[in-house]
């Protein structure tokens, strides 16, 4: 429209051109951000997570106290090789499928709140190919820690192939996508409305403090999916117990009928601190880092073709004077 620019082109970045549609870089800052996460307290949450969704009839602190009770300050870090395994290699593709997907619909003009919810999506459907096993492992190591993992490998490709190390597949899938689809896309929504809320442009670069403070935001609010997770944990340890495990509304329906719609958000606590840790590093982390070396020059800069209507640009000055 004449005379208004609220949808006027965002400029291009003064960068390298030509930025490549699927950057290399995020095949190895993948893996180096979720290792770092995963190995701090990333783990300590996982277990802590996991021990609640098995043992329903926990308390929060109770099962802390039990996890302590089992192995010390060692039990927090419960299989942490086989985490070690999923974290890189999940890293690497969840950097890899959802920066370039973000990075295209960004270029096609997609806003960044949408093309946040689509790429989190296409990233975390994209990690489940590697998390099942790894997952199935790590739930077995807490819940049952006297299994030697190279034992519990043998037995359960013993029990059924490979096809035995993805019980609760469905539950990982419909977690992995709405994880990282709520994690990204809260986040970008949030960030948004704080550069029109301080600083009254939504092209303004936040403060560090204050991307961290959405990351904050996006990961708490990401958690709404957490009976997901419960069911998840729940088939996992059957399989690892070697009994049948059925679909996911069987195992969601199982839980409720023993523990109440309650125990679908067992554990939520430790879930909550997971999701804001998980942010702060392959969300938030991932996006300054990458916004350093862009500054820098290391790498090109994506370009934006135009700004999303929905998210238009606000001008202070106009709107004080309308």
């Amino acid at each position: 429209r004449a005379g208004d620019d609220r949808y006027a082109q965002t400029p291009k970045p003064p960068s390298p051109k030509n930025a490549p549609a699927m950057p290399s870089v995020d095949l190895f800052l993948g893996p180096l951000i979720q290792c770092a996460e995963a190995a701090t307290l990333g783990m300590p949450f996982e277990v802590w997570k996991t021990r609640m969704g098995r043992f329903r009839q926990e308390g929060t602190l109770e099962a802390f106290a039990n996890i302590y009770k089992q192995g010390g300050v060692k039990a927090f870090w419960a299989g942490t090789g086989p985490k070690m395994i999923e974290s890189g290699s999940k890293g690497m593709i969840l950097m890899y499928a959802k920066e370039g997907i973000n990075d295209n619909l960004r270029r096609a003009g997609v806003g960044p709140t949408l093309a946040g919810v689509l790429a989190g999506a296409g990233g975390g459907i994209a990690q489940v190919s590697v998390m099942g096993p790894c997952t199935y492992l790590v739930t077995g190591a807490v819940n049952n820690p006297g299994v030697p993992l190279t034992r519990r490998i043998a037995e359960t490709y013993a029990r059924g192939g490979l096809k035995a190390f993805y019980p609760g597949g469905t539950a990982i899938a419909f977690r992995q996508a709405t994880n990282w689809a709520s994690r990204q896309g809260f986040t970008e929504f949030i960030r948004h409305r704080m550069k029109v809320a301080l600083h009254g442009d939504q092209n303004a670069r936040l403060t560090k403090a204050q991307e961290v403070g959405a990351g904050v935001i996006g990961g708490t609010l990401a958690c709404w999916n957490h009976p997901f997770e419960v069911a998840r944990i729940e088939a996992q340890t059957l399989g690892n117990m070697g009994k049948p495990v059925g679909g996911m509304v069987t195992v969601m329906r199982d839980i409720v009928r023993v523990d109440g719609v309650g125990g679908l958000f067992r554990g939520i606590v430790p879930r909550v601190g997971l999701g804001i840790w998980q942010t702060l590093f392959m969300v938030t982390g991932a996006k300054l880092i990458k916004d350093e070396l862009q500054k820098r020059e290391w790498i090109a800069v994506p370009e934006v073709q135009v700004a999303s209507p929905h998210e238009p640009k606000i001008d202070p000055k106009k709107n004080k004077d309308q």
